[in-house]
């Protein structure tokens, strides 16, 4: 009973958001796939980047990748946003990997805008989401950035879109 209302709160989530972001999705719900990547730093030094998947309505470690940036500057994070998603879906795509139904990307516009740049240069057609910290960095007033629409949404504290949001964002840090 437990599991069953646990599947059930994901599937609100997910409709939620797919609402939302007003995506339209044909296939099963519990089917969507979202990859979200955040880069972090050891010792301020190595710049390292992980992409988390949440797929069947429950996070997938298995799946989960970690990649060493070796070309971007330590501080740069959007260079190591950009290396990171060349590399990640340029090789889906010449392996015919399974590609995602959203991008979350953990950043602001900056971190967009290079995020925009490689699907332009991959002729990729995924939605992509940014979720930046809003003001104060507190929880709950996260800023969406999702090309093509207003610059930034907000969601309610307990939208149940951005409680997903948060969980899968979270999990990549």
């Amino acid at each position: 009973e437990q599991k069953q209302a646990q599947q059930q709160t994901q599937n609100k989530r997910l409709l939620a958001l797919l609402e939302a972001l007003q995506i339209d999705y044909s296939a099963p719900v519990n089917q969507f796939r979202i990859e979200c990547f955040d880069i972090s730093h050891t010792q301020g030094e190595a710049t390292v980047a992980s992409c988390v998947v949440y797929e069947n309505e429950n996070m997938q470690p298995s799946q989960y990748r970690r990649f060493n940036i070796q070309t971007a500057k330590a501080s740069d994070d959007y260079a190591a946003m950009k290396e990171v998603l060349t590399r990640r879906y340029s090789r889906l795509i010449s392996e015919e990997g399974k590609m995602p139904d959203l991008v979350l990307v953990d950043g602001g516009k900056g971190q967009m805008s290079m995020a925009e740049g490689v699907w332009t240069e991959l002729g990729l057609d995924i939605p992509l989401l940014g979720i930046a910290k809003g003001p104060e960095r507190k929880a709950g007033m996260e800023e969406l950035i999702f090309p093509g629409r207003a610059p930034t949404m907000q969601l309610a504290p307990h939208h149940p879109a951005l409680l997903l949001l948060q969980t899968i964002r979270d999990e990549s840090h």
